[in-house]
C-alpha cells in the first residue's frame, strides 16, 4: 500500500506522528508533505519535530515542489490523508486551489477518485468551514474530526491519540494493533 500523508498548519501535530508511526509499523509506503504552516505550529507547540515525522516517512516531499511525483495522477497511490487539516487547507481542497504540493496532491487524489481523508482539528466550526466540509464531502472526500471516543476507558493522552489514529486508518482498511473496538473485550 502507498499513501500520501499531508500535515497542515492546524494544531495537533501529535496526531500526524501517531498516524505515521502506525503506517510505518504496518509497512505502508508513505509520501509525506508538511506545509509551512505545520512547521510553524511545530515550533510554537514544542511537540513532535519535523525530524520526528520525516524519520517515519518512506519519502518526504517539499511543499513548494509542484513537480513532485504525488502532484501527478499517473503516480499511483491508494489515497491520501491530511492530519491535522487546517481550515485553510480545507478551504483550498474544497475550492480546488492547488498552490502548494499538499493541496495539489489532495486535488489529484479527488480527480483520480482515490480515497481522501481530511482530519480537521479546529473548533468551533464557523459556517464557511462547515460549507467547505460539505463541499469536500460532495467531491468524494471523507471528513473526520480529531475527536477521540472514551468507551475504551483511556488512561493517557497517548491512548486518546491512538484511538484517532486507528479510526483514521480504518478508512483505508488498515487495522492498528492495540485498538479496542466497541463491543470487543467486554
Amino acid at each position: 500500500m502507498r499513501l500520501v500523508v499531508g500535515v497542515s498548519g492546524g494544531s495537533g501535530i501529535p496526531y500526524a506522528l501517531g498516524v505515521l508511526r502506525a503506517l510505518h509499523g504496518l509497512g505502508v509506503e508513505t509520501h509525506l508533505i508538511v506545509s509551512s504552516g505545520a512547521k510553524r505550529v511545530m515550533t510554537a507547540e514544542g511537540g513532535p519535530t519535523l525530524g520526528d515525522l520525516t524519520a517515519l516517512a518512506s519519502v518526504t516531499h517539499e511543499d513548494r515542489d509542484l513537480a513532485a511525483s504525488v502532484a501527478s495522477g499517473s503516480f499511483r497511490t491508494d489515497g491520501m490523508l491530511v492530519v491535522p487539516c487546517s481550515a485553510g487547507t480545507l478551504a483550498k481542497v474544497a475550492h480546488g486551489f492547488a498552490d502548494n504540493l499538499l493541496s495539489r496532491a489532495a486535488h489529484v487524489t479527488l480527480k483520480e477518485r482515490r480515497r481522501l481523508v481530511l482530519v480537521v482539528r479546529e473548533d468551533p466550526l464557523p459556517r464557511p468551514m462547515l460549507e467547505n466540509m460539505l463541499a469536500v464531502f460532495d467531491a468524494g472526500a471523507t471528513v473526520m474530526t480529531a475527536s477521540p471516543g472514551f468507551y475504551h476507558a483511556p488512561d493517557s493522552v497517548e491512548e486518546l491519540l491512538h484511538f484517532v489514529t486507528a479510526r483514521v486508518l480504518d478508512q483505508f482498511g488498515l487495522d492498528v494493533p492495540g485498538f479496542r473496538r466497541w463491543g470487543e473485550g467486554e
